[in-house]
């Protein structure tokens, strides 16, 4: 049945390929418009990602940065030090600002840190120092190349002008980008104060990051402590929740667009075949078999049209940033899984559709019609 079903596929192979293209490419759109909404979460949490923490302790009730200010005094390092299990306890600022350069202004996150600090500190330094100094700055490369400036001009940020020390890579996204200064530099601009945002701990080695989360949170009060995954998954869910109608509309039209061409493209193709269907019914196909051969053949134009997708989707992830360094897609596996499931089962449905209208006619008429 397989081997007839293939048989009878690429009998005319134009239309297979015709198939498969329309098929490739509506698959492409709806992996297209998610794969930007998962490299955009990706970027998301980047910083958390690759601060070093694997606990983060913000004041009490805080467990998010995005539209939260975390505010702790600078006391709590020690406290968190003194814990068992503890191996490094690094504090650092945190604001959502601007950066202008060259007349242009772009969203910020920008982080004071410790001189040479072990944790939160860039980790990915393209070029120029890996440490703000006093009256420097660290700006992600993207950015830079968007104001058109380099390392040793001047930018604006927190109300000063300062210098560019370093660029970094793989922090920004099409909404805002990571920066770093001076600790020091961040406090007086702020307008100084013993006051921290945020510690990042690293734990010892033989102590898992749950269990040194859990004696913080008992030894430290008036705090929020997290693991490094706790601190993300609330990140990615609060921004999730902010702009929930945004991704539900773009991603709900990427989806109907894309899998309409996918229930159109396999109907008329299965339609097309009716000439070939009416003989295999002159030789005495019964109709189960006859359903069974429409739906292996809806089923390998899916999954060649799915193959094309995601051939397509990984060149325009690889070919995008080289023209534009904001934008970033990444494939999931579950968006992989889900679009696989629900195209191959609307292509079924719409393969045997007209088959079993074809199933009710005389092989003859269907011959002659054809």
């Amino acid at each position: 049945m397989f081997r007839l079903a293939v048989a009878n596929l690429v009998q005319n192979k134009t239309r297979l390929i015709i198939s498969v293209a329309g098929v490739g490419l509506a698959l492409t759109l709806v992996l297209f418009f998610g794969a930007i909404f998962d490299g955009a979460q990706g970027r998301l949490t980047v910083y958390i990602d690759r601060a070093g923490a694997d606990v983060w302790v913000s004041q009490e009730g805080v467990r998010t940065m995005h539209m939260s200010e975390s505010a702790l005094p600078n006391s709590v390092v020690g406290e968190v030090k003194a814990v068992q299990g503890v191996e490094q306890a690094v504090p650092i600022l945190y604001t959502e600002g601007m950066i202008e350069a060259n007349g242009k202004d772009f969203i910020a996150y920008v982080f004071g840190v410790p001189p040479e600090a072990p944790l939160g500190g860039p980790s990915r330094i393209i070029t120029g120092a890996s440490s703000p100094g006093s009256g420097e700055i660290i700006i992600d490369e993207a950015i830079a190349a968007r104001a058109g400036v380099s390392v040793g001009d001047h930018v604006t940020a927190l109300g000063h002008e300062l210098r560019i020390a370093g660029l970094t890579s793989g922090t920004s996204s099409l909404v805002s980008s990571v920066s770093f200064v001076w600790m020091d530099d961040f406090a007086r601009a702020r307008g100084g104060g013993d006051v921290i945002s945020f510690v990042l701990v690293k734990a010892k080695l033989d102590e898992s990051p749950a269990t040194v989360s859990s004696r913080i949170a008992q030894s430290v009060s008036g705090t929020t402590v997290q693991t490094r995954e706790e601190f993300a998954s609330q990140e990615r869910a609060l921004v999730k929740d902010m702009s929930a109608d945004i991704i539900s509309i773009m991603n709900t039209a990427g989806y109907l667009v894309g899998l309409a061409v996918v229930v159109l493209t396999i109907y008329i193709a299965t339609v097309a075949r009716r000439r070939e269907y009416g003989v295999l019914k002159a030789l005495g196909v019964r109709n189960g078999r006859l359903f069974q051969i429409v739906l292996v053949q809806a089923l390998l134009t899916v999954g060649m049209g799915l193959v094309t997708g995601v051939s397509l989707t990984l060149l325009l992830s690889a070919l995008i940033p080289r023209f534009n360094d904001l934008i970033v897609l990444s494939i999931s596996t579950g968006s992989l899984l889900q679009v696989t499931l629900i195209s191959a089962l609307l292509a079924g449905a719409a393969a045997l559709l007209p088959a079993r209208q074809l199933a009710g006619l005389e092989p003859v008429t269907i011959v002659r019609r054809g």
